[in-house]
């Protein structure tokens, strides 16, 4: 329990300090190196925390007019609002070309709205910004899945998988495709 509160703290900490301009940029990304370090070990009992502080670490863009667009981004994305959603989340990824959050965000709303491309798109240059991002390629992996290239699909499971080995969802999927791909060259 007290490793939990550290953590939260840390976290909360370190949101403040972005949001009053206090900490510098080298330390969130030193902190967010030791939490994907963290996830990455099997033996992390706590992952489930360690997976919330990375996801706040991933949305903190550090402009507050970004923070709106995203919010009503995800509003509009729960609304199922979806051209809604990809208006809002393009004028964020124009404000803020380098939050990766932003296109993670858009990538899902285009994918609900069936625009596959711009979806992948997307989570290709989430990819770019934040090579670590399990939910993009486990994104990439669901999408590939779904048309059918189960070769790439499986090549993104995994590659989500070696980022976050704590996912029943990512090993459910790696498992499914292995049987489908079996006999296959990768």
């Amino acid at each position: 329990m007290r490793k939990l509160r550290s953590t939260y703290n840390s976290v909360v900490a370190a949101a403040i300090a972005l949001f009053c301009g206090l900490m510098p940029a080298q330390g969130l990304a030193d902190q967010l190196d030791e939490l994907f370090r963290q996830l990455a070990d099997p033996g992390t009992t706590n992952w489930e925390t360690v997976e919330r502080d990375i996801e706040i670490q991933l949305s903190l863009s550090g402009s507050a007019s970004a923070d709106l667009l995203l919010r009503r981004g995800q509003d509009a994305l729960e609304a199922q609002d979806f051209d809604a959603a990809i208006d809002h989340l393009t004028a964020l990824t124009d404000h803020a070309p380098d939050f990766a959050e932003g296109y993670n965000s858009r990538a899902v709303a285009y994918f609900l709205a069936g625009l596959i491309g711009p979806a992948l798109d997307d989570l290709r240059h989430v990819l770019v910004l934040e090579p670590r991002h399990y939910g993009a390629l486990a994104g990439i992996g669901s999408v590939m899945e779904e048309l059918g290239d189960h070769e790439a699909a499986l090549a993104a499971y995994r590659a989500a998988f070696a980022i976050h080995p704590h996912r029943a969802d990512l090993h459910a999927a790696i498992a499914r495709l292995e049987r489908a791909t079996e006999g296959t060259a990768l």
